[in-house]
């Protein structure tokens, strides 16, 4: 019988209470002059490291320098390395099988799967050339808060999240020894996906407004005639309550404005079935993940302004559409095996970026979108220019950007603060690695800041140029061995000049307020 969430989450309560009472001992480390003695409960194994829960907390040893004693001792000989990912089933089911069997082909491992059961895989990698077990990956493919859960109870060293973790689980988790999971080193983003409205084939709505959607999915807009539809009542489909993208759905659209979600909400205990339902109620409305969509009817989004977008690969990679969903894997503060370590890194390689396309994700390779293919945002940008936006300004910004191209690559900030949110920070690493790496290397970065229209526009260019100096600021102290003289960087603000979506929403001024990186 699978054990409680709430069991779990106490369970290192309960072990810390009785641990002076009742301490396994399954392991001695000595060292190798007999010096120092540690003995506990081993509770992992990298091929280097122990990891051993002693009477002082939780150790890490290195393996080079001791003698290991007990029933608990690794086969040095024959170790295989164990890494164990749990968490949101929208990641494990698909995305993370694909990128272990790309993972395993780019070092020509062999690689067998075996399913466990229910939302349970097993995958081993083994050397193509004597056939030796090198590592098995277990994949448990549940929700997010089990992912986390999961942690808490060390039956995960990597957790799935659809969402950035919750104040209150970083907190059990730095209490439990596992660091600081909010820290920007902590999480990545692995891929992208998109919260869109979906709605039945036959449905002749084809956009809908943010603060309309937040108003069905709350109950303030019950009918669909409010919405510009026929008349009858709307039925709304959701995932189940701890499902990651579910609960996107309270932090991102409802949150913002104070709302809470409607009590007669459909819940679903999948994607597929949540598509499925929809498909088959002409009257239904849902959020689905772009990789889920299926056959459904996609709604773009829309303002009082008349300035629409739709969740695009591209206006997803850069956050210009603003229900952007990251896939985030969260890492505790713990050494994992080197193969893991290894499979960690080839996530963020070109290769990686192509199989998480192939498994109907938004891979987060740079791209470069020339001035021509922007015809839209520029021409935007002149239909909802205010009166304190002059003809000047928006010839210098034409007359700046025309040389470069945007890349697909957006920083924004936490609603109200000038930190980065958790996918921008993933941004600040990615571009920080990108330019050690050389790959600008000849070529001029800049990063141009944009605002809101709310308040006077000189005050919002003003903070415009604050945030883009201070996100440079932040990549070029990230790219701790760039060399300067190899690239030039630079920084520009236009305030409110290029607006991405109306000012009339909280979602919309967010998405306004960003800063891009342009290239040429």
């Amino acid at each position: 019988m699978p054990i409680p969430r709430a069991a779990r989450l106490a369970a290192p309560l309960l072990l810390s209470l009785f641990a002076t009472a009742a301490p396994a001992q399954d392991v001695t480390l000595t060292s190798r002059d007999g010096s120092v003695e540690v003995a506990g409960t081993l509770l992992g194994y990298d091929g280097e490291f122990y990891r051993v829960d002693t009477a002082y907390g939780e150790l890490t040893v290195d393996g080079s320098g001791v003698h290991c004693a007990g029933p608990g001792c690794p086969d040095l000989e024959s170790y295989v390395a164990e890494l164990r990912i749990a968490g949101a089933a929208t990641a494990g089911e698909v995305l993370l099988p694909a990128l272990i069997e790309g993972f395993a082909l780019r070092h020509d491992y062999a690689v067998t799967r075996e399913d466990a059961g229910p939302g349970r895989v097993n995958y081993t990698l083994a050397n193509g050339g004597d056939g030796q077990t090198l590592a098995r990956v277990h994949i448990h493919s549940t929700n997010t808060d089990e992912g986390f859960a999961d942690l808490l109870v060390n039956e995960a060293d990597i957790v799935m999240s659809l969402r950035e973790i919750r104040p209150a689980e970083a907190t059990r988790a730095y209490e439990a020894g596992l660091g600081d999971m909010q820290a920007a080193n902590r999480v990545r983003v692995l891929a992208l996906d998109a919260l869109v409205p979906i709605v039945a084939p036959g449905n002749p709505l084809r956009q809908v407004t943010v603060p309309d959607l937040a108003a069905i999915f709350s109950g303030a807009i019950v009918n669909w005639d409010q919405v510009g539809g026929p008349d009858a009542p709307i039925s709304v489909h959701l995932r189940d309550a701890d499902a990651g993208l579910a609960q996107a759905v309270e932090d991102r659209l409802l949150a913002p404005v104070g709302a809470r979600l409607r009590p007669d909400v459909t819940r679903h205990d999948s994607d597929r079935a949540l598509t499925n339902a929809v498909i088959r109620d002409p009257f239904a409305i849902a959020l689905s993940p772009t990789s889920e969509v299926g056959n459904a009817t996609p709604l773009g989004l829309s303002g009082a302004c008349g300035f629409a977008i739709h969740a695009t690969r591209r206006n997803a990679k850069t956050e210009d559409y603003p229900l952007t969903a990251p896939v985030f894997l969260y890492t505790p503060v713990r050494r994992l095996p080197h193969i893991a370590r290894d499979f960690l890194a080839f996530t963020r390689s070109p290769g990686a970026q192509l199989v998480i396309r192939r498994a109907g994700f938004i891979d987060q390779a740079p791209e470069e979108v020339p001035i021509d293919d922007q015809g839209a945002r520029f021409a935007n940008a002149i239909a909802q220019a205010g009166a304190e936006v002059s003809l000047s300004e928006l010839q210098r910004m034409v007359s700046v950007l025309t040389p470069y191209r945007r890349l697909t690559v957006s920083f924004r900030f936490d609603p109200g603060s000038t930190q980065l949110d958790a996918h921008s920070a993933a941004n600040v690493r990615q571009l920080a690695t990108d330019l050690e790496a050389g790959r600008y290397d000849g070529r001029s970065l800049l990063f141009v800041g944009f605002s809101d229209g709310q308040g006077a526009a000189g005050l919002n260019g003003k903070i415009a140029l604050r945030r883009a100096e201070s996100v440079r600021h932040a990549v070029i102290d990230a790219a701790e061995t760039l060399d300067p003289a190899r690239v030039e960087v630079g920084v520009d603000a236009f305030g409110e000049a290029m607006p991405m979506a109306c000012d009339d929403s909280a979602w919309g001024a967010q998405v306004n307020r960003r800063v891009e990186v342009w290239v040429r």
